[in-house]
């Protein structure tokens, strides 16, 4: 019944009991108008059909008016007295019918799906369809409401579609209880509306994130899609769709720590881009020393490619010897090393969890170990195991569950990755802030130096934590420049640059990314010249901010700051009469 009006539910469930009321009704009527009564002078009568109608219905409902229009006969009365229990076990049966559809789980969501269409299209403000409710996804949706834009979600579970309305959300975020595969669920969900910006899909089944994208890039080739990935194999699928964000967070933790490696000040720059720390945080360094990894599933694999890559010592400890027969790198390739150097020196089919296998391994030469295999409490046990056995090993380690955070920040581990925070970071801020995201794909292919340059001119020239500020050059963001551009005047982005207290001085403020025609420029100069559509992102502090938002939406303020002269409105009206 899936797709059917909550009154079409009614009306074929009610088949039966109306049909059943109409006889009920049509054999108590026929008596009334058979059977001779008598009036009040005497004189023979029979009921009309509305008078037998009439007196049926009240005494159906067990409403009981008395006799009517005359006192009855006793064969009136006889045949009443079986119409009673007729007529009556007709509209319970009725009603009972209609109580269990009410109650009918099928009618309960065609209710819930009626109102939530009816909710999607009165909206007429941004909004982002997310799939599937958990705390990753809960943890987007705040973070998409916070910047303005509204939320629906699909969500295939009652139980967690429930949880999210007792979240209680501001503003409202309308939930509907289906398969987020299904393009009927799309269609409802206003897929194709031109509110609709972009779905976010972060199932655990590559088949499905995959399956989910097909169906929204058919329904809406415009629409931004935030997929999931966990291998290199599904990321090649996603990217022949066409899809817009793919984030693997075994990849990103991979990427992370070749820069602590060999550029740390890049990953210091990444994370203060993410939101997770200023640029004055100790920068995350690791050894080029020994490292043990314990669990070879996709996040060692990547771990391996990385690690291999940047010539490190590398022991694997697994315990399960069906992954022996596939081990391969990320890529897709077979490992280019012999079997039996494969099973000797690099990989340990043992559990990571004895002390004598860690020994085994040389747990007490490496400098770090990383425990990543997906059961918590085992890799919670084998870092306690490998600190007794080495004091100075740098730990790190795999935090699955996020209700476990308090029990691994309590075990002093050096560095914890949780894959649901990687990917809540990075989706979030590529749907919210789609440049901060571009920044940091170009930041990963400078070197430490640049990095480190990059780092000190921002503490130099705005502090230890600058906020970032993006700008578009259009008409709702920054008319006024659209204006000066149409009039064939020249603007550069050293309008950005200068101070709306004293003309002379600079705000501080650094242009940290330009797009134009789907190039990007890092690091623009300042005497570049500004065109209708290109995205800026700058780095600066709050004044700074508040003075580009006056330049490019006020007229007396961008005035002052291409010109020099103090705004007036005598000068404001001389200047337009010129152009």
């Amino acid at each position: 019944m899936t797709g059917h009006s909550p009154l079409n539910i009614v009306l074929y469930r009610m088949r039966k009991p109306f049909l059943v009321l109409i006889i009920t009704f049509s054999i108590s009527m026929i008596g009334l108008l058979l059977i001779d009564g008598v009036d009040k002078n005497g004189d023979i009568y029979r009921m009309s059909i509305f008078d037998a109608f009439y007196f049926v219905t009240y005494t159906a409902t067990t409403i009981g008016f008395g006799e009517s229009p005359f006192e009855f006969t006793y064969s009136q009365r006889l045949w009443v007295s079986f119409t009673v229990y007729l007529t009556v076990l007709g509209w319970f049966y009725s009603i009972g019918t209609l109580i269990s559809i009410l109650q009918d789980k099928v009618f309960l969501l065609e209710l819930s799906r009626g109102k939530f269409k009816r909710h999607v299209a009165s909206l007429s403000e941004k909004y982002i369809i997310v799939l599937g409710y958990n705390h990753t996804t809960n943890e987007i949706i705040k973070r998409i409401l916070a910047e303005g834009y509204r939320v629906i979600v699909i969500e295939k579970d009652e139980k967690k579609a429930n949880e999210l309305h007792f979240e209680g959300h501001t503003p409202y975020v309308p939930v509907l209880v289906a398969d987020a595969f299904n393009s009927q669920v799309f269609l409802d969900a206003g897929i194709e509306s031109r509110y609709c910006k972009a779905v976010v899909s972060v199932f655990a089944d590559a088949n499905l994130n995959l399956r989910v994208a097909l169906a929204a890039k058919l329904l809406n080739k415009n629409v931004i899609l935030a997929v999931k990935a966990t291998t290199q194999h599904d990321t090649d699928n996603l990217m022949h769709i066409d899809v817009n964000i793919i984030k693997n967070p075994f990849k990103i933790v991979s990427s992370h720590m070749e820069l602590a490696i060999k550029a740390p000040n890049l990953l210091k720059l990444e994370r203060w881009l993410h939101g997770q720390g200023g640029l004055n945080l100790p920068i995350t360094e690791f050894p080029k020393g020994k490292y043990i990894i314990c669990g070879y599933g996709r996040f060692g694999k990547y771990m391996y490619d990385m690690l291999k890559k940047n010539k490190m010592d590398v022991t694997f400890i697994e315990i399960k010897d069906t992954q022996v027969p596939n081990m391969s790198t990320s890529s897709g390739h077979p490992l280019s090393y012999g079997a039996k150097e494969y099973h000797t020196k690099e990989f340990m089919i043992n559990d990571a969890d004895d002390k004598d296998n860690l020994i085994k391994a040389g747990i007490k030469e490496a400098s770090v170990l990383l425990a990543g295999t997906d059961n918590d409490t085992v890799n919670l046990s084998i870092i306690a195991t490998s600190k007794k056995l080495n004091p100075n090993l740098i730990t790190i380690a795999r935090e699955n569950e996020m209700d476990d955070f308090s029990i691994f920040h309590n075990a002093k581990i050096d560095y914890i990755f949780i894959p649901a925070n990687t990917l809540i970071n990075n989706i979030s801020n590529a749907l919210i802030n789609p440049l901060i995201d571009k920044l940091v794909n170009q930041i990963f292919h400078q070197d430490d130096e640049w990095g480190q340059h990059l780092v000190v001119e921002l503490i130099k020239q705005i502090g230890a934590n600058p906020l970032v500020h993006n700008l578009t050059i259009n008409e709702p963001e920054a008319p006024e420049i659209i204006t000066t551009l149409e009039n064939k005047r020249i603007v550069t982005l050293e309008l950005f640059h200068k101070s709306l207290r004293n003309h002379t001085l600079n705000n501080n403020v650094i242009p940290l990314l330009l797009l134009r025609d789907k190039e990007y420029t890092l690091l623009p100069k300042w005497d570049i010249e500004l065109k209708e559509d290109d995205k800026i992102l700058f780095a600066c502090d709050e004044n700074a901010k508040d003075d580009i938002e006056y330049i490019a939406q006020n007229g007396f303020e961008f005035h002052y700051a291409y010109t020099g002269i103090e705004k007036t409105r005598r000068t404001m009206l001389k200047k337009n009469k010129d152009i």
